[in-house]
């Protein structure tokens, strides 16, 4: 099944228009037409089965003829991750973590990041994309970077945990998640957290874990403790 997307549609609707870049995507290089079937959701576990009413390129407009909801997930998965040096690949961890099924994202400053900026429109665009590919109807949660000392002023729900290098005692994730619960995991860049973050952390009841014992980069790491989690899920 192709998926479709579009956030403003909703079940209290009865048709609405996909916008110009959509519809020329939709009419003119997937050559769809009036009478047939696309299925869209608006990223908040709905699905949408829609009928082409009307087939231009400008405007292709659909009417609505099924609607579902998808049963939520049990579990929020949180990854907080330092934005990598090389950006492609940072957008890696993104597409293939949205596709394992996290919930949330959160790039953070550390003091060893290399990368102080990222482009969250892009990386809304390739997260939007991930989700339509793997046929998911809730969209991730990405939020705007922060740095990591006002990570550490928010309020967190569930396991709190920290993926670092240093050589002190770790339990190892597979072993402390806990499925059907909420966790948040931070992941720090390629020069790891600093010891002071490492300290706030400890301070604010995050519990060092170990994805392992290979030395692993920072969007690898992620993808890890992301597979961890939801497989740990789906097992439960």
């Amino acid at each position: 099944m192709q998926l479709f997307y579009n956030p403003s549609i909703s079940a209290d609707i009865q048709e609405f228009a996909f916008d110009k870049e959509e519809s020329k995507h939709i009419i003119k290089v997937l050559r769809k037409k009036t009478g047939d079937i696309l299925h869209v959701t608006n990223g908040l576990g709905f699905i949408f089965q829609t009928e082409i009413i009307l087939a231009i390129e400008t405007k292709c407009t659909v009417k609505i003829v099924q609607v579902k909801k998808a049963n939520p997930r049990n579990f929020h998965l949180h990854l907080a991750v330092a934005p990598t040096k090389m950006n492609d690949r940072y957008e890696w961890f993104l597409e293939k973590a949205t596709e394992i099924g996290v919930s949330e994202i959160t790039p953070i400053i550390c003091d060893h990041s290399e990368r102080k900026q990222i482009k969250l429109d892009r990386f809304e665009k390739i997260v939007v994309s991930a989700m339509k590919q793997s046929n998911q109807y809730y969209l991730p949660k990405l939020n705007e970077a922060i740095t990591f000392k006002e990570l550490m002023k928010n309020e967190h729900q569930g396991q709190l945990l920290i993926a670092h290098c240093e050589e002190t005692n770790k339990k190892l994730l597979k072993e402390i998640v806990q499925p059907q619960s909420d966790v948040t995991i931070l992941i720090g860049p390629e020069g790891d957290f600093s010891t002071n973050e490492i300290e706030i952390a400890l301070h604010n009841s995050f519990i060092p874990i170990s994805l392992g014992h290979n030395r692993l980069r920072t969007e690898t790491a992620a993808i890890v403790a992301c597979h961890s989690v939801v497989f740990v899920n789906e097992l439960a």
